[in-house]
């Protein structure tokens, strides 16, 4: 590991607004906060850009970066002290462990910006729009609450389509290229280190806003057996 690394990873842990697997966490955010404002989470957030950039637009709302990647982590977490930022936190944990951080409806919306697309299908169920993590966001989400996936790959993009015609997700919002509109929410505005990057090289960033249903079916092996045939067709 990187000199620079292992000093972030060091300097971390005294920042105040960064919790690295805290216990008995769940159920005090608003204490934490000390306000009742609502809570929204950017998972998979590396340098919190988002987290950082919600966080100036909305003063009035409650905004926690996720990721296990704390070097990358401590980026955001500096902006937010430095800005400040009283209404921006940071969780060091892992996105399968969401349930031990939050109460059943403690969280009322997610962003989900430019996470690893995992573009091969033995690696589907590692995307975070597939129901398993579906699933697990729906055991602290209030019930209505938006997910929203922006990203630059078409195929991550696809595939949550395909997750929401197959699992009943509603699509609030839908756009395959957010620059293009005439209008541009301030929201989207927000860039990331990974957009500029733009790995995906598609010269497009593709947006969802959606719901989760009351039930989720369990129908991932048909899913899986969706995308082995699509990736035989394709290859």
């Amino acid at each position: 590991m990187g000199q620079k690394k292992l000093l972030r990873f060091s300097q971390i842990k005294e920042l105040e607004n960064v919790f690295e697997y805290p216990k008995e966490i769940a159920g005090t955010w608003h204490a934490v906060f000390s306000n009742n404002n609502p809570i929204v989470l950017e998972l998979a957030c590396g340098r919190g850009e988002y987290a950082v950039g919600l966080g100036k637009l909305f003063p009035e709302q409650n905004f926690i970066g996720v990721d296990v990647k704390g070097n990358r982590m401590y980026l955001g977490a500096k902006k937010a002290l430095e800005f400040p930022l009283p209404n921006v936190k940071f969780l060091r944990t892992q996105i399968e462990m969401l349930p031990e951080y939050f109460l059943h409806e403690e969280v009322n919306e997610i962003w989900i910006t430019f996470p690893d697309p995992q573009l091969r299908t033995s690696r589907a169920k590692k995307r975070l729009t597939h129901p398993r993590f579906l699933r697990l966001y729906q055991k602290v989400l209030a019930q209505n609450g938006f997910i929203h996936l922006k990203t630059d790959s078409p195929d991550l993009y696809h595939f949550t389509l395909k997750v929401a015609n197959m699992y009943g997700l509603i699509i609030h919002e839908s756009c395959d290229d957010v620059y293009a509109q005439s209008v541009v929410d301030d929201r989207l505005k927000i860039k990331t280190h990974y957009e500029s990057l733009d790995i995906a090289g598609s010269n497009k960033i593709f947006y969802l806003r959606f719901s989760l249903p009351e039930v989720i079916a369990d129908k991932d092996d048909e899913l899986q057996e969706l995308l082995k045939e699509s990736e035989q067709r394709e290859g």
